[in-house]
Parts: structure tokens; sequence; C-alpha cells
């Protein structure tokens, strides 16, 4: 069976591509973005990973939906209609059994022009808050899969099946492994947080002094924060440089011997990062989004920090001396954090991607004439 993946939330993709490669007789293919976000030149983490796993990338010409009316918004909306041709030529080409989103504005024309060849799709919504884009594509889709099952109310209730978010084979598995000095694991997702990193960046000195950090600052290249974050740590005395370990990105198997170390993490709130932090028991600091639709970071980072596993630093009052301080206090007090967190495991579900995976191949039997099957041309 024939599997095509779209969308821009490449974690969970990920996570049920290892699902679809346990049956060798699965062919993959994905629809992505070429460049991370609009106007930085930066190659997307989707267009650099997926071919990695021999696995057909096709860049799509994808217009951003927005709320509101801006400079970028007019040539933005004009590249929807040219990602619906260019999508469409790729499937009729491919002829997939079927599409598997996971939502963003990139995923919309790929499920459109799958709408009109008549290819069921399935879309994942991983946040609690349907996002738009996957509000506009379970219009096209015949199955919503959702992570939350405070989920269903944002979409048709006929076509939603809560499944669960899908992790990482790789994270799953972790083992936990004991480290002498505390990890601190600083990221700002694929993307990166030009906030987050700054204000690291003013504390480096003080956090090195009694933490090893592991950070990930992001391919951005509008700030140049790797950058300026090597140049810091270059300037400071050897014992402190060897304990910072700094990349613009790691890998799936580097997260995962990443997070078997780690004692804390400070990250955005995106609900993949949430999902794997909860699975694991690793307590964190969030610093959520402020722009993200219907607040959906913050409601994400309430999953964990309700129980007690997890702080919540909003951005707008976020300073390098709360930072610091927000860190010392959660390994000043890590037993009752590791606590906590753990309790987040019940809310997880490991077979999130098994169960995605069995959904999208019950579309294919409830199709009675593929629209590419011999049948159908005559």
């Amino acid at each position: 069976m024939k599997f095509a993946l779209t969308g821009g939330h490449l974690t969970p993709a990920l996570a049920v591509i290892d699902e679809l490669k346990k049956d060798p007789s699965n062919e993959i293919i994905f629809l992505g973005r070429l460049y991370a976000t609009e106007g930085d030149p930066s190659p997307s983490a989707e267009s650099v990973v997926i071919p990695n796993l021999g696995i057909k990338f096709f860049p799509l010409s994808a217009g951003r939906l927005q709320r509101s009316f801006g400079r970028h918004s007019l040539p933005s909306l004009a590249r929807v209609p040219i990602g619906v041709i260019q999508a469409s030529v790729i499937l009729s080409r491919e002829k997939p059994s079927v599409v598997i989103s996971f939502g963003s504005y990139v995923a919309f024309p790929t499920v459109v022009a799958a709408w009109v060849l008549g290819i069921p799709t399935i879309t994942h919504e991983q946040t609690m808050r349907g996002g738009l884009s996957n509000r506009l594509i379970a219009r096209f889709a015949k199955k919503i899969a959702v992570s939350w099952k405070e989920s269903e109310n944002f979409f048709p209730k006929n076509k939603v099946v809560v499944t669960g978010n899908p992790i990482r084979r790789e994270i799953l598995e972790i083992e936990k492994k004991r480290t002498q000095r505390p990890i601190i694991y600083i990221t700002g997702g694929n993307q990166g947080s030009h906030i987050i990193n700054e204000n690291v960046a003013e504390v480096l000195p003080q956090l090195l002094g009694e933490f090893e950090v592991i950070h990930q600052t992001g391919s951005g290249e509008v700030y140049q924060d790797f950058e300026e974050l090597k140049k810091k740590v270059e300037s400071l005395p050897k014992r402190l440089q060897n304990r910072y370990i700094v990349s613009k990105w790691f890998n799936s198997s580097e997260v995962a011997e990443i997070f078997s170390r780690a004692w804390l993490v400070v990250s955005r709130s995106g609900a993949n990062t949430v999902s794997e932090l909860a699975a694991l028991g690793i307590p964190a600091i969030f610093v959520p989004i402020p722009w993200a639709s219907g607040d959906e970071q913050r409601k994400n980072a309430e999953v964990l920090s309700r129980g007690g596993g997890a702080l919540i630093l909003s951005e707008d009052k976020l300073s390098p001396r709360r930072l610091l301080a927000a860190i010392k206090h959660v390994i000043d007090n890590y037993p009752t954090f590791k606590k906590a967190a753990k309790t987040a495991t019940k809310f997880i579900s490991s077979d999130a991607s098994k169960l995605i995976v069995e959904e999208a191949k019950k579309l294919v039997n409830n199709v009675e004439v593929s629209p590419f099957s011999d049948s159908a041309e005559n």
C-alpha cells in the first residue's frame, strides 16, 4: 500500500513513518515545504530529514492560511492554488492509496488535491484546540485523528477518532541514565526560539557554573543565534566550555539520547514536545508561544504544570534572571518535580502511531473503487 504523508509537524510524522516501515510492502512519499519559514532561506527540517530516511520528498509552494491581513498575506494566499496544482500533479503521478496529514498550512493543498482526485485523507490534530489549518482540512478529510478527547468539540463528531499523539520509537524506548551533574536541555523546537536563546546567552556562565547544558538553537538565519552562542561560550574558561553542547538541530536518535540524560527541559510547549516529556516523566520549564492560536501552547503546557511537573514562564515576563531562578528552583526541588512529572504518563498513549495507520487502512478498504484503478478509467 502506498501512503502520501504531508504537513508541517514533523515529529508525529516520523513516529507514523516508524510504524509504516514495520511492513516492508508499504511505500511512503512526503509532500512538504522546502524552507523553514517564509522569507527565511534555511531549509525545513522535513526537506533534510525525509530524504535521509530513503523516502521521496516533494517540495510544495504552500501559502500560509492567516487570520490577520499583512504585507505577506496576498503573496501567501496566491501560493495556495499553486500548491494545489503541484500536489495534484504529484498525487496523480505517484498514485497513493491514502493521504495522512499532520496539519499546518503546508498540508492544505495536498488534502484539497487528494479530495479532488478521490483519494481518502486522515488528518491528525496534535493540540487540544483544533488549529485553523486542520479545521479547514476537516472539510475535505474522511477522518480526523485527535490527540486529546477535548479536541472532539472542534471537529465533526462523525469523523473524529481519539488516537493520542504519535511519539517516536526512539523516545518510547529510552532508558534513563543517571548523571552526577544535572543536565539541562534547552530547545526552541526545529525552528528554534530567539527569545529563549538570547535569555540563555545572558546567564550562560552562571548556568555552566552549576549544570551541564545541551542547547538546540534552531537553524534560522535572521538572528544568527547559533553563531552568537558559539562566540559566547568560546570566551568562557575551558572548564565551562566543556559543560556546553550547542547545535542548530539534533536528529531523532540524538534527541532520544539527550532525553535519556536530561534532568530538566526548557522549551516551547508545542503538543509534540509536551507529549514526549509527559511520556518520559521529565520535568520542564515551558515558555509558550503567545501568538499561538487560542493560546494553545499554554493549554498544552498545563498538561504537565497542573500536576506540578512543570513551570510556565510567560514570554512577556521572561528575563535572564527569572529563567535562571526557575531552573535553580526546579533542580533544588528536583524529587518533587520528578515525582509530579511521572504522573503525567497516564495521559499519553503509546499506540497512537499504530491507531492512525489502522484508521488510514480502513479508509482505503472503504473506498469502493480506487481513483487510479483500471476500472475507474473505463
